[in-house]
């Protein structure tokens, strides 16, 4: 795919952002669409969001348990970008207008210390990186059509990012184990899914690692002070306008979005 095809499916992209209608599988109508296309069509969105002003302060990792593989058909993980403006806090509705058809998503997100620059950072090193762990909720959307997505279609489309609300409990690595810690996810009261944070690589640790590994061979580096999401412990729960969510982690704390109603 030359990059001026790159370009014109960004643009798509972007317009769906906008208009809040989503397109078809870019793979229906790109034959050629490969991997590093993908990823170069989402650098060309992050590209233009820059040039709106909008500033990084993370990225996600998605796709890491082998339940979000099955759920969404696809065999390896994939990463995305954190907008400033992606960041929900837990006093205020989300307004679910917003997205095209969210999800919910329970995660432990990391906040760094110190950059990481990869290829070649090891788990130890990550694990050093992190100055504490937070309980979080990671909203995914996809601006394809009905969730038709291959592994191209979702990393071209920012890893089906969506929004982030962040609880309020930093907990440094010491104090957890982040492979046994338990996660319930409540949906408006009732228990919905549980998992834990092995269901994530075996590890999150092994997700940072991955991600910066992999953002490195592109020139990129994990800055300190970004949030990291390394990947959902349960299945993504689908969000409805009204809807509240609370997932609680034990020995990290608990973190709750609510979403509004649906305007005009």
């Amino acid at each position: 795919m030359d990059d001026a095809t790159r370009v014109e499916v960004a643009a798509s992209l972007l317009e769906a952002y906008r208009t809040r209608q989503p397109i078809e599988p870019l793979v229906e109508k790109y034959a050629g669409l490969e991997l590093d296309d993908a990823y170069a069509i989402q650098q060309h969105q992050v590209q233009a969001w820059l040039g709106e002003g909008r500033v990084i302060q993370g990225h996600k990792v998605g796709l890491t348990s082998g339940a979000m593989q099955r759920q969404m058909g696809v065999d390896q993980p994939d990463y995305g970008v954190l907008r400033d403006d992606m960041f929900y806090p837990e006093d205020a509705p989300v307004p679910a207008g917003i997205f095209l058809a969210p999800r919910i998503e329970p995660e432990i997100a990391f906040v760094l210390s110190r950059d990481l620059t990869g290829p070649g950072v090891t788990v130890a090193e990550a694990a050093a990186a992190v100055d504490f762990v937070l309980p979080a909720l990671e909203i995914i959307d996809s601006r394809i059509r009905d969730w038709k997505i291959t592994i191209l279609d979702t990393i071209a489309d920012n890893a089906s990012s969506g929004g982030v609300m962040l609880g309020s409990t930093p907990t440094r690595l010491s104090d957890v184990d982040l492979r046994l810690a338990g996660c319930n996810l409540y949906g408006n009261g009732a228990l919905v899914a549980t998992g834990a944070g092995g269901a994530v690589l075996g590890s999150p640790l092994l997700s940072l690692a991955w991600l910066a590994n992999t953002v490195g061979r592109h020139g990129v580096t994990l800055r300190a002070g970004h949030v990291v999401l390394p990947g959902s412990v349960t299945p993504a729960q689908p969000v409805r306008p009204g809807d509240t969510w609370t997932a609680q982690f034990a020995g990290i704390g608990s973190v709750t979005a609510r979403f509004g109603q649906e305007t005009a």
